[in-house]
């Protein structure tokens, strides 16, 4: 069952490291992710799942011990999963980010293990996934890592895209209100013209989040960089 959950956006410039001299502006959201984080151990899970966007190779179950780097990003810095023994592949950046976010936090509440979800997986494979997460009497928490649209401003990675604000508050009135519905109502052909990373794992969430009694809380929505990242809450 689904004790809790998280959603945080996955830049790596959430990493002061990486930011430099612009991590200052990234403070409000890193805050936030500790906020919604805090809340998954206050639930006291017996499992977390981390669960992000991954290209092909960083697709499926990655075990607690995996390792992520930030070499790629021009930064030596390496983070692990959880605990346990080596992993046969490196985590995908978003779950590279979360595992950065959890060290961060000193989590300890509960064993750690990650999911990586390709972005063009369809709605109803996610949501089954979800629901494959969740099954069984095991009290499970998810920290879901991914962002909105690309598309927010001209200088958004993606340029300017009108859809691009109705499309994130879609998905942020979603994630305020812990609406399953309204996550799986999220168009996939559509978050992919406009680079929603996110949409596949939220998708994810609402699976496993069906039949759960948790309530939501937005806790940051905003576009910095002219990219859509929300962090949301569900006890």
């Amino acid at each position: 069952m689904l004790a809790a959950a998280a959603v945080c956006p996955c830049p790596p410039l959430l990493v002061p490291e990486i930011a430099g001299a612009a991590a200052q502006e990234m403070d409000d959201a890193r805050a936030a992710c500790y906020d919604a984080i805090a809340v998954l151990a206050a639930a006291r899970p017996d499992r977390l799942v981390v669960v992000g966007p991954a290209e092909p190779a960083g697709r499926g179950r990655h075990p607690a011990g995996a390792t992520g780097s930030f070499r790629p990003f021009g930064v030596d810095l390496e983070v692990r999963l959880g605990t346990g023994g080596p992993a046969d592949r490196p985590l995908p950046p978003s779950l590279a980010v979360g595992a950065w976010l959890l060290e961060r936090t000193g989590w300890g509440a509960a064993p750690v293990e990650g999911l990586g979800v390709g972005e063009p997986l369809p709605r109803e494979r996610c949501a089954a996934a979800g629901r494959e997460l969740a099954a069984g009497p095991e009290r499970v928490a998810l920290l879901v890592m991914g962002d909105g649209t690309t598309c927010r401003t001209v200088k958004a990675p993606g340029y300017f895209d009108e859809r691009a604000a109705a499309f994130d508050s879609a998905a942020a009135r979603a994630l305020a209100a812990a609406d399953t519905a309204g996550l799986l109502a999220l168009d996939e052909e559509l978050a992919y013209e406009l680079g929603a990373s996110g949409r596949s794992c939220w998708q994810v969430l609402a699976g496993a989040a069906e039949g759960a009694d948790l309530a939501g809380r937005l806790l940051y929505d905003r576009a910095p960089y002219g990219v859509g990242y929300l962090v949301a809450s569900w006890p």
